[in-house]
């Protein structure tokens, strides 16, 4: 079966990194109207990315996953349609309103996904847009191998999910926390990531639960030992989260996930990955791991830092006056530790003991945790790592022959009068520098040599003619590169009769069309200036009467942030699910 590993580009640099180190696909974010505004790029460098991409068969995708207003959806239609002449081959939406521009004939035949931002988490929603004809659905972070296996059965289209990353608290495309306080509105891209920030969790009575924790921030996710069973149950596409991660972060998890899918499945772009270092994910920015609920319910948070955590690397055995110990360590001077909600950097090393640049909260029987790995990151900033494609190159008397793993072919003719006085020699000469692909996007995996009068040629000119012969076959690549268009839409009856201020309807395309498809909209986009009064801010399967041991007890709940600001909590016990509400102080 072929499998999609999808990753994250933050830019041109990280794009190149991902597609170097085994990515199928990327998804880049434009210049504007994208979930992640501070991660935009050119169209000249969107392009670049194109040419590259392609060259291995590697697909792009570009996130225009907001919401837009009347005057920002015309921009993005002329966007898109930018996109298409530049080759991209696929665009993530939210905002309904794009759909409605497709449906009406205004966009190019561009394929089209819906963006996990749409609130993907039900089969009644997947099967909306597979009837519509959108070619792939981004499912909801937070569903069950059972839920996603059923919405795989029961849908034709591609499935995507996340695999790696970080979580956002809420569903996606349902927080409205970030907005409520500052106004920058998640469903804009402009999230100021409140769930990071520490709360206060109270009663009713007053009487305080935990003060001052990170009590809205997730681990982060790791799907890798669930990776062979999402295959099975149908998952097409694989998707590392982290488009504000840099170069290095990308290189080590993506080389990380194509070792895991090549043991289960083809690649659905070409190339072999040359990697020179081991890929370890724990060594990556992580808050912790956490397999969310993909099998049930877990400790999904950490309440002590939304920052990195890193790697296991022992427990505390023996504290000096300026050392501890951990037996076998494996640390170097310059690595960062973390350590019970605090941290320090190394200055030594001296055997199992540790000297610390400080000595404060250190103690005996603490687990010490490695988030700044300085060799590994080194490691990865110098790594020489490239792919190539695997090519097949068959002499013959007048020519020479190449076939790639794609079964593209080229060929050259040698210019050559003279006979091989000595052919063996010839042969070995012919064979050692047809092989000496160096930088280019090739690597010999056969060569034949099938001349009954072997023409004598000299070093410099088989050079010449294997660097001819490579340039013909990526000419012929690129031409033959198969790109998929997208198949005509068409009104489908949406799963509810009726949407409030969750269905995010920020301008009037999206209004059309969600009343072609049989649904009345109550109310506009919370971001078009309602009221957020007694409005859900937050849908959440985090729940914190499950953190704290309370199902069971009949007792209100509330946060309350650094501000003083006061919200209240209300539980869906039936489906394990919390709301939050803002309390008027």
């Amino acid at each position: 079966m072929k499998l999609e590993l999808l990753a994250p580009a933050q830019n041109k640099e990280c794009a190149i990194s991902a597609i170097n180190y085994g990515a199928d696909a990327i998804y880049i974010g434009a210049k504007s109207f994208g979930a992640r505004s501070s991660a935009g790029n050119s169209l000249k460098d969107i392009q670049e990315v194109v040419n590259y991409a392609h060259k291995f068969y590697v697909r792009v995708y570009c996130t225009i996953n907001t919401i837009l207003d009347d005057y920002e959806i015309i921009e993005a239609q002329k966007l898109i349609e930018a996109l298409y002449k530049i080759n991209v081959d696929g665009v993530i939406v939210q905002d309904m309103g794009i759909l409605e521009l497709a449906l009406e004939g205004k966009l190019p035949p561009i394929q089209l996904y819906a963006s996990t931002q749409c609130n993907n988490r039900t089969l009644e929603k997947a099967q909306f847009f597979d009837k519509l004809g959108i070619e792939r659905v981004i499912l909801a972070r937070e569903l069950s191998l059972k839920e996603i296996e059923e919405i795989c059965k029961n849908t034709s289209c591609e499935i995507e999910t996340f695999i790696h990353g970080a979580l956002c608290v809420s569903y996606s495309g349902q927080c409205y926390l970030s907005y409520s306080i500052g106004g920058r509105s998640a469903n804009r891209g402009e999230c100021a990531q409140p769930c990071r920030k520490k709360y206060s969790l109270v009663d009713d009575k007053g009487n305080i639960l935990a003060k001052e924790k990170h009590l809205l921030s997730l681990k982060d996710f790791n799907a890798s030992e669930h990776i062979n069973e999402l295959a099975k149950i149908g998952v097409s596409s694989f998707k590392i989260e982290g488009r504000l991660k840099d170069e290095n972060y990308i290189k080590n998890v993506v080389a990380y996930y194509r070792q895991k899918l090549d043991k289960i499945g083809e690649k659905t772009s070409s190339g072999k990955v040359f990697l020179d270092f081991e890929p370890n994910v724990s060594k990556s920015f992580n808050r912790g791991f956490t397999d969310y609920f993909l099998e049930g319910r877990q400790k999904i948070f950490n309440f002590d830092t939304p920052k990195s955590i890193g790697e296991k690397i022992g427990k505390i055995e023996e504290v000096g006056k300026n050392y501890f110990v951990i037996k076998n360590n494996n640390l170097h001077a310059q690595d960062g530790l973390y350590f019970n909600g605090t941290g320090c950097l190394v200055n030594k090393v001296e055997g199992n003991k540790i000297y610390p640049n400080k000595m404060m909260g250190i103690k005996k029987g603490l687990i010490v945790y490695r988030n700044s790995d300085v060799e590994f990151e080194k490691q990865l900033k110098t790594s020489k790592t490239k792919r190539q494609i695997a090519v097949k190159i068959t002499v013959l008397e007048n020519k020479i022959e190449a076939i790639d793993e794609d079964n593209n072919k080229a060929s050259i003719l040698i210019q050559s009068t003279e006979t091989a006085k000595n052919r063996e020699k010839m042969e070995e000469t012919l064979t050692r520098q047809l092989q000496k692909t160096g930088e280019s996007d090739f690597f010999c995996e056969k060569i034949a040599i099938n001349a009954t009068n072997l023409p004598f040629l000299p070093v410099s000119q088989i050079n010449n003619l294997r660097r001819d012969l490579f340039n013909k076959l990526m000419d012929e690549r690129i031409k033959n590169y198969k790109k998929i268009e997208q198949k005509p839409l068409k009104y489908t009856d949406y799963p509810e009769k009726e949407i409030d201020f969750r269905g995010n309807v920020h301008n009037e395309y999206a209004k059309r069309f969600y009343e072609k498809c049989n649904c009345k909209i109550t109310e506009k986009s919370l971001e078009s200036g309602l009221s957020t009064k007694e409005k859900p801010l937050m849908t959440t399967k985090h729940c914190l009467k499950y953190a704290f041991n309370l199902c069971k007890r009949p007792i209100n709940l509330y946060l309350i942030d650094e501000k003083n600001q006061k919200y209240k909590l209300k539980f869906d016990c039936k489906n394990c699910q919390m709301q939050i509400f803002k309390e008027s102080n």
